[in-house]
């Protein structure tokens, strides 16, 4: 995966330390699905142990310092499921946008996708930016558990479809 202002690498164990720290803040754990709030160190530890075989995650880095992460999650109907989180000093800035774009081209071409779906809590607006940037069409409401919030939240659900043309050329190549 390659962006212009951002690199990508697997995660770690030491990462830990750094994740519970940006993930826990509370205004991105209650806008994902799967970290709890509080958030420790520990719980990441068991996170990082815990990342099924199939699922993809990155940290995302800027000037060698962890300010993210994005992944997917494949489904059993080929298709796979984006999410991605930036820590809150780095808002603002285009990167969550910059690495869900780097997160998306690599599905499509590198990870053979034909499809790919997202969603984001209603009360989400700068995420629904972010995947209306990234072409994504609407296909409904829905719900989704959030573990920071313990509850299951309206949400809106999302697809894109690889373009007829990169599918071909994919399999030109």
């Amino acid at each position: 995966m390659k962006s212009r202002r951002l690199k990508f690498r697997e995660l770690n164990d030491g990462d830990a330390a750094r994740i519970a720290e940006l993930a826990g803040d509370w205004d991105i754990a209650r806008m994902t699905a799967r970290i709890p709030y509080p958030y420790s160190e520990p719980l990441a530890h068991q996170w990082l142990r815990g990342i099924e075989p199939g699922e993809f995650v990155r940290a995302v880095e800027l000037g060698g310092e962890l300010i993210g992460a994005v992944g997917y999650m494949p489904a059993a109907d080929g298709s796979a499921e984006i999410g991605y989180w930036i820590g809150k000093p780095w808002w603002g800035r285009g990167f969550a946008t910059e690495a869900a774009q780097a997160l998306v081209r690599y599905c499509f071409a590198s990870a053979g996708f034909g499809r790919l779906t997202c969603c984001h809590f209603i009360d989400n607006p700068a995420s629904a930016r972010v995947i209306s940037k990234l072409g994504f069409r609407r296909i409904g409401p829905c719900t989704a558990w959030c573990e920071a919030r313990g509850a299951e939240v309206d949400t809106v659900h999302y697809e894109r479809r690889r373009s007829v043309i990169s599918r071909f050329w994919r399999r030109a190549a």
